[in-house]
């Protein structure tokens, strides 16, 4: 369970959004900066996520990598699990 940024209501959402979803509520952006986990308006282009790129409107749809759901538990998507694959590829005896 997720809350929209936007409106505030509960959302049933699993896996990774995608630029497209939207809240099924209020039908705002789900894959914006506002409803990521990294997002703090007190941080370095209010990201907590060092490496993101600039993203000018915090409300809309974009295209960070680094974008995690805010409430959203962590899945087998998470970077840290797709990190940690492609460390142990590296090293698979083929």
């Amino acid at each position: 369970m997720i809350k929209c940024a936007f409106c505030d209501k509960e959302i049933e959402f699993e896996g990774r959004a995608s630029r497209n979803d939207t809240c099924p509520h209020c039908g705002r952006d789900l894959h914006c900066c506002l409803q990521c986990k990294f997002y703090d308006p007190g941080s370095y282009n209010e990201c907590k996520e060092v490496l993101a790129e600039k993203v000018v409107d915090k409300e809309r749809a974009n295209i960070c990598e680094y974008f995690v759901l805010k409430g959203a538990k962590e899945s087998v998507f998470g970077r840290k699990a797709m990190a940690k694959q492609a460390l142990e590829n590296l090293f698979k005896k083929k």
